[in-house]
């Protein structure tokens, strides 16, 4: 008994000195964050963590001891640093609320910062609210979703991408956000890695971090029309890579992927055992040739759709996910956890929404960003004219622009745009969202304008 309670000690010992240890780190971290913050560099340094990475690896082979082990805690290390280290970054949602705010004090503002389409749900959703609740939609439910709207949606899915949905294939959510940050709450473990390709909604590295989950970034750039090549994936994959998060048509840049680079990335993923999480909220917003990933029948993706953009249904908070049903499984238990179950009430009027046609809403959409870019183009911005989606990702190219600084004066101006910052290092962009009529759209380009002729 006493050689176990040396051991046992001596463990204790450790411990005590790794948490010493944990502290000088941390301290040093925030030191680092410090300068980073006053010389303007990103959190992240992707080929500096590669080189720390390598060395511990090369350290696990003299020590013979697990690799998997020794990374997953680098991973664990390295998240740290990024939180000590992370100001709170403004992104659209910052510039949304501060907007809010100050229309409640009188203020007019012009929303091109939000993906918030202007027009209303079908007016299918108003019957439906009116009768929801002598139809008796009013109780506790399954947390995966009504079945008669899950069944509804699997319906729905199968005609639009034509492969074969059926209800267990469903979970219903609050938003498409909810059933992202389940995919990865529950799939991943504290440690694994998954990779987001940027420009990149923010939401998907907020949810890795909280859930203790190393995010290993792709950046793209607007001269290779924001593709990822094949060799940055490959070159970021190694045992602890479990998922790759997809968002095409892409927010911000509205980027579709040629169809043989995606079916490549697909390929990569299913060699590699990846789960394959795609963000298609912006399916309905596809203005040239798109494939969904529920296409390819790959039984570790998950498809995540929402009736905010598509049916402009932002403040009902209703979405799903579509995967094999022992994904739907897991992703259920966690909601169930959370919410117990999405309101009844929603579902039914989202089930009432799917009968609506909403064409109309992708060819208002495109016509808004068709006029959006032919004024970006008279004013010299620098973008890749998107694809789809309803957003225009513009560079400008002016000596010590930022993004964050020049949103705020422009929301003194009373335009509200959304800066690059937000989806990664993208601090000399701005995005703009195309969901206001076209005479508000153009008093905002105006403003934008003026702006960029005083800063010359």
């Amino acid at each position: 008994m006493s050689d176990i309670n040396q051991l046992r000690n001596k463990i204790d010992e450790i411990t005590i000195e790794m948490i010493k240890m944990l502290k000088m780190r941390t301290d040093i971290s925030k030191e680092i964050g410090e300068i980073k913050k006053n010389i303007g560099k990103g959190v992240t340094d992707e080929t500096r963590e590669d080189n720390l990475r390598s060395k511990i690896i090369t350290l696990c082979n003299e020590l013979k001891f697990d690799e998997s082990i020794a990374t997953k805690f680098l991973n664990f290390l390295l998240n740290e640093s990024i939180k000590v280290q992370s100001d709170s970054k403004q992104t659209h949602l910052s510039i949304f609320h501060k907007a809010k705010a100050m229309e409640r004090d009188g203020k007019k503002i012009i929303h091109m910062e939000v993906g918030e389409p202007d027009f209303p749900p079908p007016q299918i959703v108003k019957k439906a609210l009116e009768e929801v609740f002598d139809k008796g939609f009013l109780r506790y439910g399954n947390a995966k979703g009504l079945p008669s709207f899950r069944e509804a949606l699997a319906k729905y899915s199968s005609e639009k991408f034509g492969v074969v949905v059926s209800q267990d294939n469903i979970m219903v959510s609050p938003g498409a956000r909810f059933s992202i940050y389940t995919a990865i709450s529950t799939l991943l473990n504290p440690g694994d890695e998954l990779i987001v390709i940027e420009p990149s909604w923010p939401a998907y590295k907020e949810c890795a971090l909280n859930s203790g989950i190393k995010v290993r970034t792709i950046t793209t750039t607007l001269e290779g029309k924001w593709e990822p090549t094949i060799e940055q994936i490959q070159k970021v994959i190694n045992n602890n890579t479990k998922m790759i998060i997809l968002n095409y048509p892409n927010n911000p840049t509205g980027k579709i992927l040629p169809e043989e680079l995606q079916d490549e990335i697909v390929r990569i993923a299913i060699k590699n055992n990846l789960y394959i999480l795609s963000d298609e909220i912006y399916s309905q917003y596809a203005y040239k040739k798109w494939k969904s990933i529920l296409c390819y029948n790959y039984d570790k993706s998950i498809i995540t759709q929402s009736f905010s953009k598509s049916h402009a249904m932002t403040g009902f908070r209703i979405g799903y996910a579509i995967s094999r049903p022992e994904i739907i499984e897991k992703l259920s238990k966690l909601e169930a956890l959370c919410l117990t179950n999405v309101s009844e009430p929603i579902q039914y009027i989202a089930m009432k929404a799917l009968e609506a046609d909403i064409s109309d809403n992708t060819n208002t959409v495109q016509t808004r960003l068709n006029v959006l870019v032919e004024k970006a183009k008279k004013m010299s911005l620098d973008f890749v004219t998107p694809d789809g989606a309803m957003y225009l990702f513009a560079r400008i190219n002016q000596d010590g622009f930022n993004g964050v600084q020049f949103a705020n004066s422009l929301l003194e101006k009373g335009l509200a745009v959304a800066p690059g910052e937000g989806f990664g290092e993208f601090k000399n962009f701005i995005r703009l969202s195309a969901c206001q009529d076209e005479k508000i759209l153009m008093e905002g380009m105006n403003i934008l304008g003026n702006m960029l002729r005083d800063k010359q």
